[in-house]
């Protein structure tokens, strides 16, 4: 294709889009709504599974020694734990550990720190951090069926984790996935129609001008390239002006958010925009592109042959 055949084509696209002003203002209107609707499950999503990765690396299993275990038998099942699948790290955490670690809460409480250093109750145990939530209930199990010497030396009681918080956390980014996949679904549906029916206005009004060109010679590929290009522009246009929306709101509220989570966590925060605009910018144009040569190839059916 020629320099000037290009240029001409795009340029009778960039002049239908401008020309039809209610229809493209009503297409962009509804396109933005639409990719908005995206964005907001899409950033939910992403924050979701970054609080999960916070949270994942706070969320521990703890499995308690009894007291007559020796070092030798305690950092052999710690051993066996480190090496298990979906565990990031496995810790011993002696007596005295835990001890200190009681005094540092109870630091209000000087009476009670006497007390407990008089007589060390705390029980040596194991710290288990996961690289998978999921599989918190399997290494629970895994960390059961440990045996030494042919006995079992950690049981049903002797284990704490966050089950109920793990859970509900992996529910709850389950669910998020599933809306945003069903919104992207529905997106380009919608999307698809909206522009296909804004194109079919600008034909329409150029019937007998698609008529003569196609007397005269015109390919398809010719006539259909204009719309196609118009299609195209929606698109990109409603998508760089959803990011710039969705960047100004999310700004806005998300110190908000973070405080509110500062207040009730320790140290869970959201994901800034910043690292998450190029990945909805790229998700945005290639549903802006993919959606406008779709809805300008379905415009066209009626008047030109396929």
């Amino acid at each position: 294709m020629r320099y000037n055949v290009l240029t001409y084509l795009i340029g009778e696209g960039i002049r239908n889009f401008l020309k039809n002003k209610k229809s493209t203002i009503a297409a962009l209107a509804i396109m933005i709504c639409t990719m908005f609707m995206f964005g907001l499950f899409f950033v939910i999503g992403e924050n979701i599974n970054h609080l999960m990765d916070q949270v994942q690396e706070e969320q521990a299993i703890q499995a308690f020694f009894e007291n007559d275990a020796t070092n030798e038998e305690m950092e052999e099942i710690r051993r066996q734990i480190a090496n298990m699948d979906g565990v990031a790290e496995a810790t011993i955490v002696t007596k005295q550990e835990a001890l200190d670690s009681m005094k540092s809460k109870l630091e209000k409480h000087p009476d009670l720190i006497e007390d407990y250093e008089k007589n060390n109750i705390f029980p040596a145990s194991v710290l288990v951090r996961l690289d998978d939530l999921t599989k918190s209930a399997e290494i629970q199990q895994k960390i059961l069926d440990i045996r030494i010497g042919g006995e079992q030396v950690i049981g049903n009681d002797d284990i704490t984790s966050s089950d109920n918080t793990i859970n509900a956390l992996i529910k709850i980014a389950n669910f998020i996935r599933l809306v945003t996949g069903i919104i992207l679904v529905l997106l380009i549906a919608i999307s698809t129609f909206i522009i296909s029916n804004t194109i079919k206005l600008t034909v329409h009004a150029r019937r007998k001008e698609i008529s003569i060109m196609k007397y005269v010679g015109a390919t398809n590929s010719f006539i259909r390239w204009p719309f196609i290009v118009e299609g195209i522009l929606i698109g990109i246009i409603s998508g760089l002006l959803t990011l710039l929306l969705m960047a100004g709101i999310y700004q806005l509220i998300i110190p908000g958010i973070n405080t509110m989570l500062g207040s009730v966590t320790s140290g869970l925060s959201l994901l800034p925009f910043n690292s998450m605009i190029t990945m909805i910018f790229i998700v945005y144009m290639i549903l802006g592109v993919g959606i406008g040569v779709i809805g300008s190839a379905i415009s066209m059916r009626k008047y030109l042959e396929v």
